[in-house]
């Protein structure tokens, strides 16, 4: 038995058993047995010899034999033993630790692991740590993680993923902000690139615009606007204090005027809500018509007495001249017959004669043969379509007009579908169907809906596809809008850059006269567009194509076609386009004008002459397609909608401005979710409601004055009962509509009056807006 601290005998041992004993017992077992097949040999040679054998010889050779026989045997028994004796020392000997031979574990020297990566050896082998942030893998074999996948930089800053790791580009022009680097996904995910943008506004000298001037900061840029309140010119010519109005002593407008200057630097008084006249003299106004209610000592046409108190009739009408206006006047025709049962309530006919059994009398039916109770003229001929052969009135018979209602006198048919240019819907597709399913006077076919700067024009046919301007305005008509138009007017003159800027900017004058050295051209001088209309009275003195407000041609829009709840609305416009009057308890509709808008102020008076019903009356504005536009509504009473299906919709009175995204257009889902007072998902988002909830009352006028500036998204809306204002918005923000068309809107209910319709351009920011965008940014800080 060895032990196991005898290290060294086990040592000798093992060298010993190695060698000595295994190489001696095999050399003579060897050795025994080579005498043993000699003997043999020589045994069975001497027996072949002999013949006969010798029988002695032979025993003792077999004794021999056995005898060696003995002798191995004793040996191998020997051997046994000794190799037994070396199993057990060997054994005893791994036991203590003192086996030489034992197999060598990995080694973290050299390191075996991935470069930076811990090496750990333990009982079972070396461990390799986790891979470096940035990357992935066992420890060993490490692979290169795509930070950039969970977009770590700002929009538009370019993101570098690196080995390992990743870096974001500097901020954007107009922005600040760090340069973010970094490895791994967590860190990329929890330290995302931040770009704040600068207020180059804020800091000194106003931006580099003009002093006195409004400076407008947008995202990543900013832009100069017009003088301040108090000042006058432009960015051009430097903003001045105005001299017209005079202080408070010296202002020469009535007491209940405004006093505003106008663009050329003089200035004109207007009456305040709730009163008319011409300024230097005001009276009131009971239903906000225009008209006072008394006459003024003035010589002006708004300075005559209201012919209807308490109706409002921005037009006057007045068909019989009894000094009461049609308005108000139970026989307005003056023929004896009152309105209610007579069948020209505006032409005297005694007899009441009608030959074709419609609703109007032959004295004023337009189509004395066939009955035709919309009375519809499209070109004032006095001849009703449904008996006109010439509904257009360009001398080509309907029959074979390829724009039976637009005027084209060279029929001009590019696309080869039957349908003239000037009214088809796709111009270069042919769609004789004229199929347009959102009403946004683009035909199916070629309608894409893809609108990019989302001011309602398509970019196939946007002028202007990456620039907001929803009046598409192209002075010189090269294809460009204004917008994005360095040269408006084509005359070499750049709009801004030397060697302008251009003094006429939407005139052509090469050589830029200016007799008067004010900064304006001589060919531009109060007719800045040179429309004919005089800047003073134009509402959109840069826009040559809109000069008064004007919503004679209009369009329908139906937003509820297939229900047969109700019947569509039934529009009367009056006062050469400035007044309409919605006649029937009908479906929601809208009634449209063809003007699309920037920047817009749009004001009106709105009434509901009736006692009868009490539903929703209201406007609309940024609107560019039947399932997209801005409505501002107003309800009288609580009420739960008829229709339960598709959803249950409730109606809260007061005042609403929602914006519609319709997903599914016209319909009952739109119908319902316009009825509805709050968020419907897909269709109507409530922007804004009065906490009052005060409905409309009935014979009451109310005065509306809407601002939109959708290059910001500023949304503003105030209205007014006489001169004492009841509701107001607040700025509101919202760019779901990027401009767009104005309008009116009616849901089941009859007689609405909106009058003394007012619109005009503006993309001049309001001055409350810099203090919400300060008390937004204080806030956020």
């Amino acid at each position: 038995m060895i032990l196991c601290g005898e290290r060294s005998v086990c040592k000798e041992v093992t060298e010993v058993t190695r060698l000595q004993p295994r190489e001696s017992a095999g050399k003579q077992t060897l050795n025994m047995v080579k005498r043993l097949l000699l003997i043999c040999a020589l045994w069975w040679n001497c027996f072949l010899t002999s013949g006969q054998g010798r029988d002695g010889e032979i025993i003792k050779e077999i004794k021999g034999t056995n005898q060696v026989l003995a002798e191995i045997k004793e040996l191998l028994k020997q051997q046994i033993k000794e190799i037994i004796f070396l199993k057990n020392t060997v054994m005893e000997c791994e036991a203590c630790g003192m086996r030489n031979d034992k197999p060598t574990l990995p080694s973290c020297a050299p390191n075996p692991c991935y470069p930076g990566v811990k090496c750990t050896e333990t009982a079972r082998g070396i461990k390799c740590g986790p891979c470096p942030e940035g990357t992935k893998g066992n420890g060993t074999h490490c692979t290169d993680v795509d930070e950039c996948v969970v977009r770590p930089c700002h929009m538009g800053v370019r993101c570098i993923n690196m080995f390992p790791g990743f870096r974001c580009g500097p901020c954007p022009a107009g922005f600040t902000g760090p340069v973010v680097q970094g490895a791994g996904l967590s860190y990329a995910t929890a330290n995302k690139q931040v770009c704040k943008d600068v207020d180059e506004c804020e800091g000194p000298g106003n931006g580099g615009c003009e002093a006195n001037s409004i400076c407008i900061n947008t995202s990543g840029s900013f832009r100069c606007g017009p003088c301040k309140s108090g000042f006058a010119r432009d960015q051009q010519h430097g903003c001045k204090a105005e001299r017209a109005c005079g202080t408070e002593q010296s202002n020469p407008c009535h007491a209940n005027a405004e006093c505003k200057v106008l663009r050329d630097g003089s200035f004109e008084c207007v009456c305040g809500v709730g009163w008319a006249g011409n300024g230097y003299l005001c009276g009131a106004d009971i239903d906000i018509d225009g008209f006072p209610d008394e006459k003024l000592n003035c010589l002006e046409l708004n300075c005559a007495k209201d012919n209807c108190l308490t109706v409002p009739n921005s037009g006057q009408e007045d068909a019989d001249g009894d000094g009461i206006g049609d308005a108000c006047d139970e026989d307005a025709d003056g023929d004896g017959i009152v309105n209610t049962e007579d069948n020209c309530v505006l032409e005297p006919n005694l007899n009441q004669r009608n030959m074709d059994q419609d609703d109007f009398g032959d004295a004023c039916d337009n189509c004395h043969l066939i009955v035709n109770n919309d009375q519809k003229d499209t070109d004032a001929d006095s001849k009703g379509d449904a008996c006109d052969d010439d509904l257009d009135g360009d001398g080509i018979r309907n029959n074979v007009d390829n724009c039976v209602m637009v005027p084209n006198r060279d029929q001009k048919d590019r696309d080869g579908d039957g349908v003239g240019d000037a009214c088809d819907s796709c111009p270069y597709v042919r769609n004789p169907d004229q199929l347009d399913v959102d009403n946004d006077l683009i035909g199916d076919l070629c309608d894409t809906n893809k609108d990019s700067d989302g001011d309602g024009h398509q970019d196939s046919r946007d002028n202007c596809p990456a620039v907001i301007n929803s009046s598409q305005l192209d002075t010189d008509r090269d294809g460009l809008g204004d917008e994005c138009d360095d040269d408006d007017d084509n005359d070499g003159i750049p709009d801004l850059f030397p060697p302008g800027p251009d003094n006429c900017r939407l005139v052509p004058n090469p050589l830029q006269e200016d007799s008067d050295r004010d900064g304006i051209g001589n060919v531009c001088e109060n007719d800045y567009d040179n429309d004919t209309f005089v800047d003073t009275i134009d509402v959109c003195p840069e826009n040559a194509e809109v000069t008064l407000t004007d919503f004679r041609a209009f369009q329908t829009v139906v937003l509820d076609p297939e229900g047969d709840a109700q019947i569509d609305p039934n529009w009367v416009v009056l006062n050469q386009g400035r007044e309409i009057v919605q006649t029937m308890n009908s479906d929601p509709g809208l009634a449209v004008g063809y003007t699309a808008f920037n920047g817009v102020d749009f004001e009106g008076t709105f009434h509901v002459n009736t006692v009868t019903d009490d539903d929703y009356a209201g406007f609309i504005f940024g609107y560019q397609d039947s399932s997209s536009f801005y409505v501002v509504m107003w309800k009288q009473v609580e009420q739960i909608y008829w229709q339960a299906n598709p959803f249950r919709a409730v109606a809260e009175p007061g005042i609403q401005l929602k914006a519609v995204k319709s997903t599914t257009g016209p319909g009952e889902n739109l119908r319902n979710s316009l009825w509805h007072t709050g968020d419907t998902g897909g269709q109507v988002r409530l922007l804004w409601k009065d906490p009052r909830n005060v409905g409309w009352k009935d014979k009451t006028s109310y005065r509306w004055f809407l601002q939109h500036r959708p290059h910001d998204g500023y949304i503003r809306v105030r209205f007014y009962e006489g001169p004492q204002m009841v509701a107001d918005s607040g700025i509101i923000i919202d760019v779901t509509m990027r401009g767009g068309r104005l309008g009116v809107f009616c849901f089941s209910q009859e007689n609405i009056i909106w009058a003394n319709l007012r619109y005009r351009c503006n993309d001049t920011i309001p001055e409350d807006f810099d203090t919400y965008r300060t008390q937004q940014m204080q806030l956020e800080a």
